[in-house]
């Protein structure tokens, strides 16, 4: 069974998802693909996971590193969870290219390549944002490019962290990306 809640974060309502194991969804609300694999039968509750992932946003949006990991069961392709996995390891207010992430898939599968552009495809459909932090991932030009949630928040969540945006290319009203 799938239990959700909504959480009020300085960015705006966010909703969570959770099934008895972990996590499966944070989806800041109205962004691309907002809930978009919850099932119609799910129940509006709060569970144990549910109030630890909230413990988890209240020390974050506090401005401070939380020291614990609430347990994640988001769903996705072998594929997509080895890039979740590589997303979890990027140290809190720092950033990482797709095409660094890139280069370790292509480590990791013993192959000399891997496209940048899968990666993409893997982060974008990144389930639980934040916690799977691919705000953090920016392009090898330092743009800010690809947050379902949209650029004004990853724009937000790296300047929570306190990362250096001085080497990224912040866009302003009316610049294409």
């Amino acid at each position: 069974m799938i239990y959700t809640s909504t959480y009020s974060s300085p960015l705006g309502s966010i909703l969570l998802a959770a099934d008895e194991i972990g996590l499966t969804g944070l989806w800041f609300e109205g962004q691309k693909y907002f809930a978009n694999t919850l099932p119609e039968k799910r129940i509006s509750q709060e569970t144990e996971i549910l109030a630890e992932v909230k413990k988890w946003l209240d020390i974050y949006f506090s401005g401070k590193e939380p020291t614990f990991t609430p347990p994640l069961h988001p769903e996705g392709s072998a594929f997509r969870q080895a890039v979740w996995k590589i997303l979890l390891q990027i140290p809190y207010g720092q950033t990482i290219t797709y095409g660094e992430i890139a280069r370790r898939m292509a480590e990791i599968k013993k192959i000399t390549h891997m496209s940048a552009q899968a990666i993409g495809g893997a982060v974008g459909h990144n389930k639980v944002s934040i916690i799977i932090p691919c705000h953090r991932v920016v392009g090898t030009n330092g743009s800010l490019t690809g947050y379902a949630g949209g650029i004004d928040k990853k724009i937000s969540l790296l300047k929570l962290e306190h990362a250096d945006l001085s080497h990224l290319f912040i866009p302003t009203k009316g610049t294409a990306l």
